[in-house]
């Protein structure tokens, strides 16, 4: 059955109406189902089955504590790419051993904070950042576990601004350089090297470019094994595609089965980094419609969640399938769904066929990945509220900011002062 579906009129988040948890928390609210982030996790553990690795779930998709929580408690792994999302994961119990630290701009305070935690490796993506985990680690009596994030030069085929693996994007090392950085790295001191990291994009929904990718790693496998290098772990990243509105994802299992066949006679732990694949269809934005403003060229439904909210519609053109919370008697016609940000790039979806009055109050669908962790105070917005729904019951896991969150740490100067 369905996270989201609708009963009769209404539409429900598990064993809850939408449209109470709107009354009882007011919009905009992000929504999530316990149930839709289990089972999702529970896909690639259940895929992976006894061969040796973990899932380590990309904080950076959604990371409230509730959900890293839930997350935790099912045994899941985290990759981060801050100390911050270190922090997080420590406060919602996950286990730092289970912790892979990716990004490209890591400081000495996080990788000495992440060596102090006892987390599992680094993924590191540069030689520069090599040279100061090397220093940073041996100065303070610590080993790091490291793999190097490669760069294959495979293109995903996804949107310019989620592709990570191809030579002109900014994340991981030239595959054609990497033994030679693998060859000094071993001779480094505080540092061992346990694994082999790529990461291609997000948004995928066709398997080649990770078999592509793979294809390439295991021949990198082998000349590392000519330098007496010996890798135990391939961390193959995430980046999974989700259905936003007609995209036929992967299917986990016969994804993660291809791999392990690939693998051959290998004896190698696999490591996989999914965030939006977990995160995207366990949420919703709900929103309410303020004012119907029809014109000429265009019908514009103002709502009360805008761009600061969700950035995704205009940062990359998202398409987010919008459905109302209870039916409307409204004639249907087209709208763009517009907020009330001052720019005219604040929408959250336009040309959508609807039945609109104001106050009618709408989900905006495949909102639990990049949703609220991309959301921002522009126009001194307080973020909205999150809720996470299990079965018939629902808690509040953020409270909505107001004014005095908004401007924490900010002070007026003395009166006259020159």
């Amino acid at each position: 059955m369905p996270v989201f579906e609708r009963r009769q009129q209404s539409l429900f988040c598990e064993d809850l109406a939408l449209s109470q948890l709107a009354d009882h928390y007011q919009t905009p609210l992000y929504v999530y189902s316990r149930k839709a982030f289990s089972e999702s996790y529970l896909a690639y553990a259940n895929a992976l089955g006894d061969h040796p690795g973990q899932i380590c779930y990309a904080v950076k998709a959604n990371s409230n504590i509730a959900v890293l929580q839930v997350l935790a408690e099912l045994g899941a792994g985290f990759d981060i790419v801050s100390k911050g999302e270190l922090q997080r994961v420590i406060k919602a119990g996950g286990d730092v051993k289970k912790v892979i630290f990716s990004g490209v701009g890591k400081t000495a305070d996080e990788l000495l904070f992440a060596l102090e935690q006892g987390i599992g490796c680094f993924n590191v993506e540069s030689e520069a950042e090599l040279q100061l985990l090397s220093e940073v680690a041996s100065s303070n009596d610590f080993t790091a576990n490291i793999s190097l994030r490669v760069n294959p030069d495979v293109d995903a085929q996804t949107h310019p601004y989620i592709s990570t693996g191809l030579k002109e994007n900014k994340f991981g090392i030239d595959i054609q350089s990497a033994p030679e950085v693998y060859a000094r790295a071993d001779k480094l001191p505080g540092l061992n090297i346990i694994g082999v990291d790529c990461h291609i994009g997000s948004q995928l929904v066709e398997t080649q470019p990770f078999f592509d990718a793979l294809d390439r790693l295991l021949l990198l496998l082998d000349k590392l094994a000519e330098f007496n290098i010996n890798i135990e772990h391939l961390d193959l990243g995430g980046g999974i595609g989700v259905c936003y509105k007609d995209e036929v994802p992967p299917n986990i299992q016969d994804y993660i089965g291809a791999i392990k066949t690939r693998l051959g006679e290998r004896k190698l732990a696999l490591y996989f980094e999914p965030g939006r694949s977990i995160a995207a269809n366990s949420g919703v934005l709900l929103t309410e419609v303020l004012f119907l403003k029809p014109t000429e060229h265009k019908n514009f439904a103002i709502v009360d969640a805008a761009m600061n909210d969700n950035i995704r519609p205009s940062l990359y053109q998202a398409w987010q399938d919008v459905q109302p919370l209870e039916q409307s008697k409204a004639t249907s016609t087209q709208w763009d769904l517009v907020g009330p940000i001052c720019e005219t790039g604040d929408f959250l979806a336009k040309d959508r066929t609807l039945a609109l009055e104001a106050g009618e109050r709408l989900a905006l669908m495949s909102s639990g990945a990049y949703g609220f962790v991309m959301s921002s105070n522009y126009n001194s917005r307080g973020r909205a509220a999150e809720v996470m729904v299990d079965g018939d019951q629902h808690y509040l896991v953020r409270e909505r900011e107001n004014f005095d969150d908004l401007v924490r740490g900010e002070a007026l100067i003395p009166s006259g002062a020159k």
